[in-house]
Order: structure tokens, then sequence, then C-alpha cells
């Protein structure tokens, strides 16, 4: 009975189930997505008017010679590569430590979860004063290691480095909670056999707990890369909107908000949206890739 084929009244209806949440998919992601790819190839548009005059790969070329773009990828590039390994090593022994916490554990879950449900403008507005040069926490700190005062907001070597410390600590919570339910799913028993076959605690750790939570694993770093990739609120709350001193923080998303809300030049600034969306989906193909070989489901 339940191997027969659903006759075509039961699939309408169940066409008819999802078509609202269709609409609301095509209205507001794929029509954006369609509209942004078309007008990275307008090279002579009225906005106000949606009148086009001319198209071509202009915008393209414009992007393929300007300086400040090159410099937004790169610095794009290392916010991810700096973010998402640190944010996921830092998540997960965090995690193991909270999982082994028997008293007061909902309470500090709760205090690791708080950086993600707070207001990213409240979290810049703290972090600036950890950040101020002559009476910030942070310098007061290294002071104690022997290194002088560093200008984190004001010196373009360290806006970058300001940026991911503030991006890893702001997603740490999110990540942690992942982590403990991946833990806390894994299957006592293997604990138990290996440690029978004479396995220590960081041999269970490496042999047991990391296959086991590798599906949680690569879904948290999934999240990550395409979160780092999109990075903006924290650089325009944390540099006043502004992409740092002399653009050292400058991102692909920030180059597209400059062009597109400060320039008016929308080609230009579609055009960097569709560079963006091309790097996301590369880097996102090979995680799937790699997850093939080394995940564990």
């Amino acid at each position: 009975m339940n191997n027969q084929k659903p006759t075509w009244k039961q699939t309408l209806k169940g066409w008819l189930y999802v078509l609202p949440m269709l609409i609301i998919v095509a209205i507001f992601s794929l029509y954006p997505i369609v509209s942004s790819l078309a007008m990275s190839f307008y090279t002579q548009y009225n906005f106000f008017t949606n009148q086009v005059m001319a198209l071509g790969f202009d915008n393209f070329k414009y992007l393929w010679e300007d300086p400040l773009f090159h410099s937004a990828v790169a610095n794009t590039l290392i916010f991810v590569v700096g973010v998402v390994p640190l944010e996921i090593v830092i998540s997960l022994t965090v995690a193991v430590l909270l999982n082994q916490i028997k008293v007061l554990a909902g309470f500090f879950r709760t205090i690791y979860f708080l950086p993600f449900v707070t207001s990213i403008v409240a979290i810049s507005m703290v972090w600036k004063w950890i950040y101020n040069k002559d009476a910030g926490l942070l310098n007061y700190f290294l002071s104690f290691v022997g290194i002088h005062p560093i200008d984190w907001l004001n010196d373009p070597t360290w806006a970058l480095p300001a940026l991911i410390i503030l991006a890893i600590w702001k997603s740490l919570g999110f990540n942690i909670m992942l982590f403990l339910v991946a833990l806390n799913n894994v299957d006592k028993r293997l604990y138990s056999a290996a440690t029978l076959d004479g396995a220590n605690a960081w041999e269970r750790f490496l042999h047991v707990t990391v296959p086991m939570i590798s599906p949680m694993t690569f879904l948290i770093a999934v999240n990550a890369v395409i979160g780092s990739f999109k990075v903006f609120d924290e650089i325009f709350s944390l540099f006043g909107g502004q992409a740092g001193p002399g653009n050292a923080a400058m991102t692909v998303v920030f180059y597209l908000y400059r062009m597109f809300y400060e320039q008016n030049k929308y080609g230009i600034a579609a055009a960097a949206g569709v560079v963006l969306f091309f790097m996301i989906l590369i880097v996102t193909l090979l995680q799937t890739w790699f997850s093939k070989k080394h995940v564990h489901y």
C-alpha cells in the first residue's frame, strides 16, 4: 500500500501545500539573485526608472583593474582563513570542557551563548573600549608581557586582526552549542570500548569523538565560511561606518555597499556580488568534496 505511486490529485495537493513558501522563496530569493546577475551586465543604467541603455562586461573589467577591489578580495580571504579554523578549534575545545562540567553547566552555556544574541552595535561599543590605545583592556593585559600599546582601530596593520578577534568571539556561542549537541549524541559505548582497548583520553578524543562529530564539524565549517565571506556588520560598527583606517578592513561586501549606496555604481556593485557568489560557491563545493572523504555519517 505504501509503495503505490501518488495520484495526480495527491501530487497537486502536495504542491498546493508548498506553493505559499515557493512564492516567498521566488520573490525574496530567486528574483533578487537573477536581477543582480542581470544588473552586473548593465554598463549604462538608470536605477530610478529601471532603464537599461547599454550592456556589456565593462563592470567586470572595472573590477579586474580596480586595486581597491583586489584589496577587498585579499582581505576577505585573509579574514576567512583567520576566522574559520580558530573559530572551530576554540569552539570545540570549549564545548569539550563544558561537556565535562556537571555543576552550573547551564549557567556557563548561557554565558558563552550571550554574544551570539547580543546586538552587534552593543558588542562593537564594548570592543572599541577594549581596543582603545590608552585605556583599553587588551593593551593593559599586553603590557604585562612587555608589549607596547597597539592602536588597534587606527593602525592599518592591526585593523584586520582586530576584526578577526571580534568575529571569532562573537560566533563562539552558537558553535559551542552545536558542538555540545554533537558531543551528547556520541554513543558512550564507543568510549567504553576504546578504554578497554587501552586508549587514553587523547586517543579517545582523536579516534572516537572527532569522527563521530565530523558531520556537525562540517556543518559549522560551511556556515562559518559563508558567514565570514559576507562579513559587513562588524566592520561597519567597529570602524564607524568606514572600512578601517586606509581601507585596511575593506571586504567584498563592504566594497559592494560602498559602490551601491555611496557611489551609485549599481552595475559594479552587482558585479562584485556575482564575484562573491562564485567565491562562496567554489569554496563550498571544495568543502563538500572534502567532506565525502573525511566526514563519517
